[in-house]
């Protein structure tokens, strides 16, 4: 569901997120998207965060930070609050259908 919304947001495929390789620049700022809301809108351990994208812990935590970092940027800072609105209203539609 994390991977969908962000994939549709960025062009990006779910699979490459979760690929193990690096890829495109879009990929891998996809994939820090997709780690920085698992951790601030999941509640994701760094550890947990990293493992759920095939990552370190080092490196969920240098995402987040990059994340952080772009922000400051007005149209960027938009992006990220749609996406987790977008996430959080799928997260509430998944728990009402169970």
């Amino acid at each position: 569901m994390l991977t969908e919304a962000i994939g549709e947001a960025l062009g990006v495929r779910p699979d490459r997120i979760l690929s193990p390789v690096r890829g495109t620049a879009r990929v891998a700022l996809a994939r820090q998207v997709a780690i920085y809301l698992a951790r601030t809108r999941l509640g994701l351990s760094f550890t947990e965060a990293g493992r759920l994208f095939r990552r370190d812990r080092t490196t969920a935590a240098h995402a987040c930070r990059r994340i952080e970092e772009s922000r400051d940027d007005a149209h960027f800072d938009a992006l990220i609050d749609r996406l987790d609105v977008a996430i959080a209203g799928r997260l509430a539609t998944r728990d009402i259908s169970r």
